[in-house]
């Protein structure tokens, strides 16, 4: 116990620190080995390409802290804490705060391979011997041919019940079939029984396996760029095909993430792998970096339609 309240207050300290960046697949599952003291936390959030660094946004801290600290008790109690369903930018900080711990294991579901917002269950890796339950899916059919309805009605639906987002994860959309929805499993018998229309089309709700869920990889374009340094400004805005200059500004207004964290400079360095997301623009990929003997860099950009 004094360990785990001697470790709080430096970790909202280190919390300001901005993490490694790289792509978070899900699920995810991190097992946190050998001693872990206070001196091994900050040296390795501090360790990493000081010049992809960004900024962390003070609720993604706080929520953080709050995992951590449910890691912290699930650890000593040797038992199993969930949190509810959280945001990219949250899932990647925690995950990565989380393998820095010792005698903590960690997953992170969201109900299928290419799932956004996941829950993230920790505990003592004897009391984890599997994945842990966290995730149900629902089928929401009806008859939206005349009347479609977008995923924001779908969302308005579940919360109009009285459900908080955070009980509620992805929606796939199924056209004139309805949705797939995933949410905490408290929810199914109430959800079944009380959501009865998605705006004006009465709809049916039931749940089905995780293994029924229908997702599609997501829909891409590939072209290359050669550009004079790999930096965020100059690969990104070719991918987007806006100025360096407005790329800048967006970087600047916290519009930029690199792999779901905050982008704080125009400097930033990207790799392959890496995944740049701009507010209002959307996403795109870094692919294969290939450099030409005139020292410039041939990228590969894959873009998500």
């Amino acid at each position: 116990m004094a360990a785990a309240v001697a470790l709080a207050s430096p970790l909202r300290r280190l919390l300001h620190l901005p993490f490694p960046r790289r792509a978070i697949p899900t699920p995810l599952r991190f097992f946190a080995r050998g001693r872990c003291d206070l001196a091994l936390v900050v040296s390795a959030a501090a360790v990493g390409d000081s010049s992809a660094k960004g900024s962390v946004h003070r609720h993604v801290i706080e929520e953080v802290m709050d995992i951590l600290d449910m890691a912290q008790r699930a650890s000593q109690r040797r038992d199993v804490f969930h949190t509810s369903f959280l945001t990219p930018p949250i899932i990647a900080e925690a995950m990565l705060a989380i393998e820095k711990l010792a005698g903590i294991k960690a997953v992170a579901q969201g109900g299928y391979p290419q799932a956004e917002r996941c829950r993230i269950s920790v505990g003592h890796p004897d009391s984890m011997r599997s994945d842990p339950d966290v995730v149900a899916a629902l089928s929401i059919s009806g008859n939206f041919r005349l009347e479609p309805c977008s995923h924001g009605d779908f969302l308005g639906a579940i919360l109009g019940a009285g459900i908080t987002r955070e009980k509620v994860g992805d929606i796939l959309l199924q056209g004139e079939r309805g949705a797939q929805v995933l949410v905490d499993p408290e929810l199914v018998d109430y959800l079944t029984s009380t959501l009865e229309k998605v705006g004006k089309v009465g709809v049916s709700c039931t749940q089905i396996p995780l293994l029924a869920i229908e997702y599609e990889p997501p829909r891409t374009k590939s072209f290359k760029t050669v550009e004079s340094s790999l930096r965020v400004d100059a690969v990104a805005s070719a991918g987007f095909k806006i100025s360096r200059t407005k790329l800048g500004s967006m970087i600047s207004s916290g519009d930029v993430r690199v792999n779901w964290s905050l982008v704080s400079k125009s400097g930033a360095t990207l790799k392959a792998g890496d995944v740049v997301s701009v507010s209002g623009m959307g996403r795109l990929k870094i692919g294969e970096i290939v450099t030409t003997k005139k020292g410039k860099y041939v990228v590969q950009l894959i873009q998500y339609l």
